[in-house]
C-alpha cells in the first residue's frame, strides 16, 4: 500500500518536475492537539519544492497550484498542508 507521503511526492513530481522537493510527516509534531490526533498516521505534511514552474507565479498563486493538486487527499483525511514554495533562483530557508 503506498502511503500518503509517496502520493503526495509522485503528484508533486508529474506535475511541477522540481529541482528539490521534500515532504516530511510532521504528525507527530500535533499529538494531542484534538483528541483524535495522536501524532501517528499522516495527517500534517510540510512540502519545500522548488520548481521553474514557479518563476513568475506569486506566493499565493504557488499555494494554490499545490492545494488545487492535492485536494483530493486534504479532502482524505490530510488535516494540514504547509507549502514552501520556490523557483531556482530564490532562496530558501531550508
Amino acid at each position: 500500500m503506498m502511503t500518503l507521503r509517496t502520493r503526495i511526492e509522485e503528484k508533486l513530481v508529474e506535475a511541477f518536475a522540481p529541482d528539490r522537493l521534500s515532504v516530511i510527516d510532521e504528525s507527530h509534531l500535533h499529538a494531542g492537539h484534538q483528541p483524535d490526533m495522536t501524532g501517528t498516521g499522516e495527517t500534517h505534511m510540510r512540502v519545500r519544492i522548488v520548481s521553474v514552474k514557479f518563476a513568475g507565479m506569486s506566493r499565493l498563486a504557488r499555494h494554490r497550484a499545490i492545494t488545487e493538486l492535492l485536494k483530493p487527499e486534504l479532502d482524505a483525511g490530510l488535516h494540514a498542508l504547509a507549502v514552501e514554495p520556490a523557483a531556482p533562483d530564490e532562496p530558501t530557508r531550508w
